[in-house]
């Protein structure tokens, strides 16, 4: 929201079915419309709402920008699901299903705020209308927040039921789960003629004619960073704006900038994400993409910043941006953009096509912007990012007068938070460049993530090496480079510059790439050394001129290499229930050569094959499951099978939070041939006790027992010694180690694991 001369602080909540992160699954016999009677169930069932009192309260409050659109009636509750709902016991599975009512007469919607909110595994919360049509859901223990709340989605109807599903009535007896709140949505139940009056609405709230939806045509340069903002929702009002920004690590991490005004209840936001009209008119856009809860990682109200971690990433298909930004606080913007969402409406854009400058509002260091030439902002609009001319991010709304009157701009003048005076404070809690930062890199500007900003005449990017597996098998290798033309000028020449471990090599490209287009160019053989291997290729010279981005230029893949005597393996995965929680790992002195997971949910007995090849040596097979309890058995029959050289090295199952497997190769550890001389060692891993047997008739002098780094921790004379030999070896260290046995006429050696 802005100000008009003094600060509201508004929120809005409003959620749309399917619109949050679930977690699969569906109610019990879904496409049933027999299975639960509603009229026969425990509910609760709301006051009917007086709808003559809301609409003259809505017809003056509607008139006025400043004042949020309210969208529906917050009636509070406290309601134990687990102790009043219906339950149903499954005699053949166990399983226990809880069903509770709620009915909001003449509701055109029902949302729900979980006051208490902390389910266990084997347990999940379902939301459907009565006609069982439509439906929310699963939320699980992957929802649990550490503040112990979760809002929920809106359904559309009068009435819904909260299921509760449970595998053992042991794992219910788990569940807390308390209903805190119910939004009475009433909003499409107003009368026809109060609509007309008060214009067409979208279903979060209703803008000024004047504003201008982000996609009509003014928008077009702006489609990328349009994919960062958010509707900000919580409670029964509209509320804020704001946007995901980079960091230097550009890793992903779900950073949101807003306003410090708009502070308040951030655990039960719901951040909504491209919800926008597809062209330049209507007043719809979709709703499914939304994330609940935040964090409050840092705020100052001296640039009315607040930066807020979302409890969990958007996932790929929301497809946002991460928007870079520019801390330098310099006086050289020439024009700005903003992108907000006025009154929780569409997702909009608003152009100054003057220069921004610095100015003290309120006590506030900030961006003034004197008229928008285009477009204005409005309450809602809060906390919405301000743009440079170099599409980065130097501010958030902070306040201001412009609004429409009627199809126009009045003419007034906004203000924004200045990013650069938010960039330092007294510590983490009250500057963003601890988060935004976190390598200290010291830099000033940074791009947007995962695309880039700035358009440049002459850019020709490196947009990534293919055809490069983690460990090769052999002893060369082909990769393919991906040129990518990223400027606006026709790309038909450039040098590519490959270099395997610090050994240049170019190629002359020639061809004609457009803006946007890309080309796959494949390398000369290359020879990788047996181990790590490092490739960077780099584009430079395009068509003869100095490249004027040298921010993607490069791309770089590292890799190990098996040149020499090499064992083939073949590892099993048979997946739970709870995919997302496993992870593993082939590791040898501390580097992952092979490593797999997080998968989806409820894939039990799926099955994932991984095959590859390792070279002489010692390594240990690591699987980890996050949530503590293995692949098997209370959440499915999953497994962890390795073999190697046709060798069963083992399966895990049955665990904790991590399990291993150590083993040598060659893995044949019985019967070890080496210069047409039989050695072998036994156990292998060992553990206090080592025995060493080789061919009698071959006279051996000593054996030795060295650590990774060579060093003699062990030595035992063989004089007295044919064909056999134990050694004690409880007090040697777990570990990695090598076995030489030392003669005149031969010298063998095999790897050796200590437990």
């Amino acid at each position: 929201m802005k100000h008009l001369l003094s600060i509201f602080t508004l929120v809005f909540a409003f959620s749309i079915v399917q619109g949050q992160i679930s977690q699969g699954g569906e109610p019990n016999n879904w496409g049933d419309r027999s299975e639960v009677n509603f009229e026969g169930l425990t509910k609760h069932q709301t006051n009917e709402l007086d709808f003559d009192l809301i609409q003259a309260q809505d017809e003056i409050a509607d008139q006025h920008k400043d004042i949020p659109y309210r969208f529906g009636i917050e009636v509070e509750t406290s309601i134990d699901i687990v102790a009043e709902a219906d339950k149903v016991t499954d005699n053949e599975t166990d399983r226990v299903s809880c069903y509770y009512g709620i009915e909001c007469p003449q509701a055109s919607s029902i949302s729900f705020l979980f006051s208490d909110y902390s389910l266990p595994k084997g347990s999940r919360l379902f939301i459907w209308n009565s006609d069982r049509t439509t439906f929310i859901g699963s939320f699980n223990h992957l929802n649990n927040k550490d503040w112990g709340t979760l809002a929920v989605g809106l359904v559309h109807s009068n009435e819904v039921v909260i299921e509760l599903q449970a595998d053992s009535q042991e794992i219910l007896d788990q569940v807390s789960l308390t209903l805190g709140k119910v939004i009475h949505g009433y909003r499409h139940v107003v009368s026809p003629q109060l609509e007309d009056e008060l214009g067409q609405r979208g279903p979060f709230g209703n803008s000024g004619n004047c504003n201008i939806n982000v996609n009509c045509p003014e928008g077009e340069e702006w489609q990328v960073e349009k994919k960062s903002v958010g509707l900000i929702v919580d409670g029964g009002f509209a509320s804020c704006t704001g946007a995901l920004v980079n960091n230097t690590s550009q890793d992903g991490t779900p950073y949101f900038l807003t306003a410090n005004h708009c502070l308040g209840g951030q655990n039960n936001w719901v951040f909504y994400f491209n919800h926008e009209t597809t062209g330049c008119n209507g007043n719809n856009g979709p709703t499914d993409q939304s994330v609940s809860g935040s964090t409050l990682r840092a705020s100052n109200g001296g640039s009315d910043f607040a930066l807020l971690e979302l409890s969990q990433t958007p996932p790929s298909d929301f497809d946002v941006q991460y928007v870079g930004w520019d801390n330098s606080d310099n006086t050289t913007v020439t024009s700005a953009v903003g992108i907000h969402h006025p009154s929780g409406d569409l997702k909009k854009i608003c152009f100054e096509n003057d220069a921004p400058y610095h100015q003290n509002v309120f006590g506030t260091s900030c961006w003034y912007i004197d008229e928008w030439e285009d477009g204005v902002t409005e309450g809602g609009s809060s906390g919405s990012p301000l743009f440079d001319q170099n599409h980065r991010i130097i501010g958030q709304l902070f306040g201001g007068g412009a609004a429409c009157q009627g199809s126009s701009n009045n003419g007034q003048p906004d203000w924004y938070g200045r990013f650069g005076a938010s960039w330092d404070g007294n510590n983490s809690s009250s500057r963003l460049r601890d988060w935004l930062d976190p390598s200290n890199t010291g830099a000033t500007i940074l791009d947007g993530w995962p695309i880039g900003a700035v358009t440049y005449n002459t850019d020709a990017a490196a947009s990534g090496i293919t055809n490069v597996d983690p460990v090769i098998c052999g002893s060369t290798t082909t990769p393919t480079f991906t040129l990518n033309n990223s400027g606006t000028d026709l790309l038909v020449s450039a040098t590519i510059q490959y270099t395997l471990n610090g050994m240049d090599f170019t190629i002359e490209w020639s061809g004609s790439l457009n803006q946007y287009e890309s080309e796959e160019v494949e390398l000369p053989i290359l020879y990788p050394t047996n181990g790590s291997n490092s490739l960077v290729v780099t584009v430079l010279n395009p068509n003869g001129n100095i490249d004027e981005n040298l921010m993607n230029n490069s791309a770089e893949v590292s890799f190990q290499a098996v040149t020499g005597p090499s064992t083939e393996f073949v590892a099993e995965l048979i997946l739970d229930n709870y995919g997302t929680e496993t992870t593993w790992e082939i590791v040898q002195g501390g580097d992952a050569l092979y490593a797999g997971g997080p998968y989806g949910n409820q894939l039990d007995g799926e099955q994932i094959i991984t095959t590859g090849c390792l070279s002489d040596g010692c390594y240990e097979l690591i699987v980890y499951d996050s949530e503590n309890d293995g692949l098997c058995c209370n959440w499915g029959e999953g497994s962890f099978t390795l073999n190697a050289g046709n060798t069963d090295l083992g399966t895990i199952d049955e665990f904790g939070g991590e399990a291993s497997i150590s083993f040598c190769l060659p893995n044949d550890v019985s019967i070890f041939e080496q210069n047409n001389l039989n050695f072998s060692l036994y156990p292998n891993p060992t553990g206090n006790q080592l025995q060493l047997s080789w061919d009698a008739s071959t006279k051996f002098e000593a054996v030795q027992i060295l650590n990774a780094v060579g060093q003699v921790v062990k030595e035992v004379s063989l004089e007295q010694y044919q064909g056999y030999v134990e050694i004690e070896t409880s007090f040697i260290a777990s570990g990695w180690y090598t076995v030489h046995l030392i003669g005149n006429s031969a010298t063998m050696s095999q790897p050796m694991i200590k437990k």
